[in-house]
């Protein structure tokens, strides 16, 4: 685990070299408000969630040590990788060996958890586009954006997965990198919708426009990689329509962001009387 008295200090906008508990700590004077914090600030989510899981910020998960563990390998920064040889982890021995593995920051892994990222990697640099794209010798990993709304005031934070070297006259193209059980274009867009990455993308790019990262127009792209074999990759951009309602929600979310740091008040789904109505679907099959 990081100690954030060593992180870096914020001293205004810019790109930091920040930890990554220091980064989700918010590091910023005065807090400052990421893409994943804006979604969880509008519906289907409210304030008050946001603000509870801003004060109490979950622990680390077995679920997302694959992905994490991918993305180490991916991008070649993170956390240790530690092999536990044991394939199931029940033992008294074994569960201190875990619980030392995370208690100094690394993330355990069986001996197939192992294997199987260390392919997907392989798999990932196979790919003639991601490959490219993560390329070590044309980027840096994990860097930290900050900057400030101008219609508000507020601060931005943004941790990209990669920053790829801005080339005179040559487009920058941003890419992050996720974990999927299925990169079909068809399962991708599903996910954009249910999980807010069109709204990640135009953050991203807001905070990259901001700081005049690139010359002229940049991009942002997801890699998306299957975690079962034979670990197939797709690379996928969003296009202007995506864009135009991730906007208004990044928005919206920013303005409640303001408004509720200055009320110090976070409102739940409704303070009044909400009439509902049942689903459309609900509605059909009771005229059936």
């Amino acid at each position: 685990m990081t100690d954030l008295l060593d992180a870096p200090v914020i001293d205004g906008p810019g790109v930091y070299d920040i930890p990554e508990d220091a980064y989700h700590a918010d590091p910023v004077p005065g807090g400052s408000l990421s893409s994943s914090g804006a979604r969880r600030l509008l519906p289907p989510s409210c304030p008050a969630i946001f603000r509870h899981e801003q004060l109490n910020p979950p622990g680390p998960k077995k679920a997302f040590d694959l992905g994490s563990a991918a993305h180490r390998l991916v991008l070649g920064s993170g956390p240790e990788l530690v092999r536990i040889d044991a394939d199931e982890w029940r033992t008294k021995e074994v569960k201190e060996q875990v619980a030392a593995v995370r208690a100094g920051g690394g993330i355990p892994l069986k001996p197939a958890e192992y294997r199987q990222v260390h392919d997907m990697a392989a798999a990932l640099r196979r790919h003639p586009v991601a490959a490219a794209l993560f390329d070590p010798a044309h980027g840096q990993p994990e860097q930290t954006l900050i900057w400030q709304d101008d219609d508000t005031g507020i601060s931005c934070r943004a941790r990209l997965d990669w920053q790829p070297d801005a080339k005179p006259g040559r487009r920058l193209i941003v890419p992050d990198y996720k974990t999927c059980r299925s990169a079909s274009p068809r399962a991708i867009a599903k996910a954009v919708h249910e999980h807010g990455y069109h709204q990640q993308t135009e953050w991203y790019l807001r905070g990259a426009q901001a700081l005049d990262l690139a010359d002229g127009d940049a991009a942002f792209v997801f890699v998306f990689q299957e975690k079962d074999p034979p670990y197939l990759v797709t690379v996928v951009q969003l296009d202007d329509e995506a864009l135009h309602v991730a906007r208004e929600r990044n928005r919206r979310a920013m303005e409640t962001y303001a408004a509720c740091v200055e009320a110090d008040h976070w409102p739940g789904y409704s303070d009044d009387i909400e009439l509902i109505t049942l689903p459309a679907w609900a509605t059909r099959e009771e005229n059936l």
